[in-house]
């Protein structure tokens, strides 16, 4: 089981983070429309910053800062296909330092905002802690897993917000994710060490898939296969979208962070952030399997990995950075100073 018992002082941060949700949420609407972001950007979610860092792709600096208040640690970040929205996931407790502390019985919330006036559209509560809210390939959904012991997916209504399905996964669900070809929704059941394959037509569960101990997400890699990353078990798991099985276990020796796949260098990268690197593997054709690449040192508790073309921006949760490498070169060309605990990042292109 993986709820584990917290010291008193973790105890009392939880609880201001849960009565910090039962309050309305916002953001700031006070932006001028000389601020709306009608260019390229990343949103950064600052954890315990409370706020979001929107950075320029062009010049690679932070150009606005986006408060969100009443709330507790906002998470993982996703965006709508038209780019119109974005989505995030509040568990109400601060997660940088891994998921072995889940609690349950805790609520959860998920917010939409506008992605180019930064208003706030929607505050959702939900019964259960939530790791991340994302919306469906076709705009229409948004996905929320519950991080309970008696798991469930949650589907709501993309526009009215109206709870539209509701789907029995494993034991402490964490992040929801999808295909590429956007049929099948993929659950990490960290406490079951399982991902659960979802036809997200019918919402039938329609595969559970063992995988490394403590799963948390299953990562797009782009090549018809998801890619997992087992927190506790210092592992990625493969799983081939076709066979609904793991062709492949990558063997870390350290706790990862998140693994994402650089499809035009054919690369596997994974965040390590007890020692603020990332990692990454090449794919060897005649081996059939990924060989050790190298490392590339980004900053304390390196997290989240999004890849615009040839650059990649991470995350770094302890530093309160984002790096920018080079993915030719594997080389740190920028550090980008953002909020208190950056995990989540999406980009807008």
């Amino acid at each position: 089981m993986k709820n584990k018992i917290f010291k008193i002082s973790s105890l009392l941060i939880v609880l201001m983070g849960t009565l910090s949700i039962i309050s309305c949420s916002k953001s700031d609407t006070t932006a001028s429309t000389n601020d709306n972001i009608t260019y390229k950007a990343a949103y950064v979610i600052n954890g315990t910053g409370n706020s979001i860092s929107v950075i320029d792709l062009t010049t690679n600096e932070v150009k606005r800062t986006i408060s969100l208040t009443d709330i507790g640690y906002p998470h993982h970040i996703a965006i709508s296909p038209d780019k119109s929205k974005i989505s995030i996931g509040v568990p109400g407790m601060d997660l940088s330092g891994g998921h072995s502390g889940i609690m349950a019985g805790m609520s959860g919330q998920f917010l939409v905002l506008n992605s180019q006036t930064g208003e706030m559209m929607k505050s959702q509560n939900l019964p259960a802690m939530c790791h991340n809210a994302i919306y469906s390939p076709d705009g229409t959904e948004i996905w929320a897993a519950q991080m309970e012991d008696a798991g469930k997916v949650l589907v709501y209504n993309a526009s009215t917000y109206v709870l539209k399905n509701t789907i029995n996964v494993g034991m402490m669900p964490l992040e929801v994710s999808f295909s590429s070809d956007g049929m099948m929704a993929f659950v990490c059941n960290s406490a079951d060490n399982s991902v659960t394959a979802i036809n997200v037509s019918d919402k039938s569960v329609m595969a559970t898939i063992p995988v490394g101990v403590s799963p948390v997400g299953a990562w797009q890699g782009g090549d018809n296969k998801m890619y997992v990353d087992n927190e506790d078990g210092q592992s990625i798991s493969i799983i081939n979208v076709g066979t609904m099985t793991v062709g492949e276990t990558v063997a870390l020796g350290f706790m990862p962070g998140m693994a994402m796949r650089q499809n035009d260098v054919k690369e596997l990268w994974v965040t390590d952030p007890t020692n603020g690197k990332v990692h990454w593997w090449t794919w060897s054709v005649s081996m059939n399997m990924y060989m050790v690449g190298g490392e590339v040192i980004v900053g304390a508790g390196a997290h989240a990995i999004a890849f615009n073309g040839m650059t990649a921006y991470v995350t770094n949760q302890t530093a309160g950075t984002v790096s920018v490498v080079d993915v030719n070169s594997h080389a740190v060309i920028k550090t980008i100073t953002v909020g208190a605990k950056p995990n989540g990042i999406v980009l807008k292109l």
